[in-house]
Parts: C-alpha cells; structure tokens; sequence
C-alpha cells in the first residue's frame, strides 16, 4: 500500500533485491544492477580494495581493475536469467571500458583506475536518463498505434498483464506507459489489469499505480477472466511489456502471457508488445533458445 525507498550501498545488495524481486521489470533490473555497480565502486570499502590493486600493480594497474569490475557485473548477471536488458546493460559498460585501452583520456592526472570508475558512473546514469526517453518515445508510439484506425477523440479500453509501469522502468513505463500517453490525451476510457498470479505484479504494483494516479475506468481481474471480459466488452487493445525479443521477433514476458495472447487472437483484439530496444537480444534466433527462469514453488502460494 506505499512505496518504500531502499539503500543499496554494494553490488551484494542490487543482486539482492533483483533476485528477491523487491524491484522487477527488465529495464529496472538493468538499471539497478548498473547504478549499484556505480555506488559500490565509490564506496569506501572498495574504494581501498582499488587502492590495492594499484599499489600491487602499479601504473600498468588497468587489466587488474577491469578484471575486478568485471567479476562484480558477471556477478549481477547472475541475479536472473531472463530478463536480456541486465546482460545488454553490462555488455554495454563492458564496451565503454574496453575503449578505454585505446582512447587517451583529456586529463593525464586521472589513473585507469579513476577512468574505469568514472566511465562506470557516466555510464548508469546514461541508461537512466535513455531508458525515461526510450519509454516517453515508446509510450507515444504506441498510444498511436491504437488509435490509428480509430475516429478522431475515441477513447478506448486497454487490457495489460504484469507491472510494466513508472514501477518497472526509470520513468513512466512500457506497456502501462502506452496506457499513460492514452490518459494524457484524453483518449483512456477503460485500463484493465490482470492480476498476474503467481506473483501478483498486477494486484500489487498495476493496480498500485492506477490506482495512485487515478487512471480512467480502473480495472483489476484474475488471468482467468480475461477472455471472458474479451467476449463480453469492448476491449481496444492488449498491450504487454517484454523481459525477452529474439531475433525472430519471439518474445518471453510473463508467465500468462501467451495464455493473454490466445485469447486476443481469438477474440479478434490487437495484441502489442511494447519493448525498448534495449531487450532486443540479436543473438538469441527462437524463443525455443531462451533460458526461462524457474521460480521457487513457495511463490505459487
């Protein structure tokens, strides 16, 4: 029933909160286990565990510092497996230091070590600002989408399934962003939000946010009602978030949501996945290929 800010001083703590899902939504995760990277690397303790490595290593002390940083992101990587936003995320801050090798910096006084601490905090804060730009761009995006063969002021009902908003994201959201952009122009009458068992991001953190900001016709259901509300409404749209898009366009999201994507299709609604690129995964060809996670059975109940 409230928000709740948590510290997260290291890389321990990110992992932690990523893997208990006290945070959730793949551009979040991304961003958490990022800017936790950042603030462990300024922390005092790793701070003189950096102090360390130079003394031991000396000027040529960047391969040793890199090695460092690195096990800490492959460390986060293992926090979840599915999301594809955590590895690009770090596959990013991986390239950034890597260029470092070959680029002279325009201040000699720095060290590698200050460099690579320094490009690692630049750049969590990038994502963080790209991902609010990615999501405000996608969310207008999509608002268009739906209502491209509607007439001009319709308003119309949207159905979504987990928590893909301002919860998910670093501002404003993916799928529940799409339901925003509807709302800022007037043109939401209806956002229905299905509980999404096991874990009930729906019931606890959609309906949350719908809630908080009193977004038109607010609607909680269980998943199993959502083809019956189909049949019986109009339903505009379904509009979904992603962890997950291969290079065929397969995408994996939350448990339910092929199960939502049927009963769209049967009941001849549109269906849309709204995904910064920053999930797209080139490398993975076929969903078939993704690594789903497995959740501890206690969540079920």
């Amino acid at each position: 029933d409230q928000k709740v800010y948590m510290d997260l001083p290291n890389v321990q703590a990110a992992w932690q909160v990523i893997r208990d899902m006290n945070i959730r939504g793949a551009p979040l995760i991304a961003i958490v286990a990022c800017l936790g990277l950042a603030v462990d690397l300024k922390s005092d303790p790793i701070s003189q565990e950096l102090d360390q490595i130079v003394a031991t290593h000396g000027p040529d002390h960047f391969d040793a510092v890199y090695a460092y940083v690195d096990g800490k992101m492959n460390y986060l990587n293992t926090s979840r497996p599915t999301a594809v936003n955590l590895s690009n995320a770090l596959a990013e801050i991986r390239t950034e230091l890597t260029q470092l090798r070959n680029v002279t910096t325009n201040d000699d006084s720095l060290s590698h070590r200050e460099q690579i601490v320094n490009a690692v905090v630049k750049h969590a804060r990038f994502m963080l600002d790209r991902d609010g730009n990615d999501n405000m761009t996608l969310a207008a995006h999509g608002a268009d989408a739906i209502l491209e063969s509607k007439p001009p002021g319709t308003k119309v009902s949207v159905m979504t399934i987990c928590n893909t908003g301002a919860l998910a994201t670093s501002h404003y959201g993916t799928a529940l962003g799409v339901v925003r952009a509807l709302r800022d122009r007037q043109q939401l009458k209806k956002v229905v939000a299905l509980e999404t068992r096991p874990y009930n991001q729906g019931s606890r953190l959609t309906a949350f946010e719908i809630v908080e900001e009193k977004m038109p016709g607010g609607t909680l259901i269980c998943d199993s009602m959502a083809a019956s509300l189909m049949d019986q409404e109009t339903i505009d749209a379904v509009v979904i978030g992603a962890d997950r898009v291969c290079a065929n366009g397969d995408t994996a999201n939350k448990v339910g949501s092929y199960a939502l994507s049927l009963a769209a299709a049967a009941h001849q609604v549109p269906f849309y996945v709204a995904s910064p690129f920053t999930t797209l995964d080139v490398n993975t060809a076929t969903g078939k290929e993704i690594h789903i996670e497995q959740r501890p059975a206690k969540e079920l109940l």
